[in-house]
């Protein structure tokens, strides 16, 4: 339980078709995701109920469409997402974005469609 975690060991999942996570932490109270984004990817436009997140860069440039706002997050630059704020993460650059979602709750199973313009 108090062992370092890295990429390598960590529960790996594909979403999007292209796009990876990596679980570093899953708790119930908690959960930390590395994730990797090719270039032209994007998640779906969604909220969630209770779950409060932030995203911070590692690498590359994330684009966060925040409630019809776009926000690009270039290395080393984080954004908080409230619960119930429609949100979406893209990829607009020509290279991988590496990123961490944290999410208190974890947002498994907690999120919601973000209704009209939903791509």
């Amino acid at each position: 339980m108090h062992s370092p975690i890295d990429r390598d060991r960590a529960e790996h999942y594909r979403w999007g078709g292209a796009c990876d996570g990596w679980h570093l932490v899953r708790d119930l109270q908690l959960s930390v995701i590395e994730e990797r984004m090719p270039p032209a990817t994007r998640e779906a436009r969604h909220r969630h109920a209770r779950s409060r997140q932030f995203f911070f860069v590692l690498a590359g440039e994330l684009t966060m469409e925040v409630e019809g706002t776009r926000h690009r997050l270039t290395t080393r630059t984080g954004l908080e997402i409230p619960p119930g704020v429609v949100h979406q993460a893209l990829n607009e650059s020509d290279a991988d974005v590496e990123f961490l979602v944290v999410s208190a709750p974890p947002s498994h199973g907690d999120r919601l469609s973000g209704g009209e313009g939903e791509l």
